[in-house]
């Protein structure tokens, strides 16, 4: 059944209060600090998210604004390089095949969902997984129970795969 219209403007109009900073932010990562486009990939995600209304809520909406969001960024990223400009080749810093787009996109994705944790969780994370440090050693590191590091490590991947699914990761 399709919404009313101002139903549909209460919907878009919440939907930008309480997504649209984060969505802003997580976008404008995504095209290397770019505001102009990252806030044109927003206005058309919530474009999408009005033509969607009947079929979101303000709660459940952030892991699918962030999805569409993705998805236009890697179409706009395609878009551009099959009208390739004119550039120096200095300037050839940016990933060159579709492999390698995705890889940064996911590194973009993982940076902004491991910014949501807690300091302590997110350098229990980063020691641990980055810096390849055993539980034992991130416990002297950081002068805490090996113990505390465990639990923590713990807490922390489940923070992160919460982060990943607002985000519209899910795994397999």
């Amino acid at each position: 059944m399709r919404s009313s219209r101002v139903e549909e403007e209460r919907l878009l109009r919440a939907l930008y209060a309480n997504h649209s900073r984060h969505l802003l932010a997580y976008v404008q990562r995504m095209v290397g600090g770019d505001r102009q486009r990252a806030e044109d990939i927003v206005q058309e995600t919530l474009l999408r998210a009005w033509q969607n209304a009947a079929d979101l809520t303000v709660e459940g909406a952030r892991p699918w604004l962030f999805t569409v969001a993705r998805r236009l960024v890697v179409d706009s990223e395609r878009r551009r390089r099959s009208r390739p400009v004119d550039m120096p080749e200095s300037m050839d810093a940016k990933p060159s095949t579709p492999d390698e787009l995705d890889a940064a996109l996911d590194a973009c994705l993982l940076a902004d969902a491991l910014a949501a944790l807690s300091p302590a969780h997110r350098q229990v994370l980063v020691e641990g997984f980055y810096g390849g440090r055993t539980t034992r050693e991130i416990a002297e590191l950081l002068s805490i129970p090996n113990g505390t590091v465990r639990s923590r490590m713990f807490y922390a991947l489940q923070a992160l795969r919460l982060a990943l699914a607002e985000r519209g990761v899910h795994s397999p």
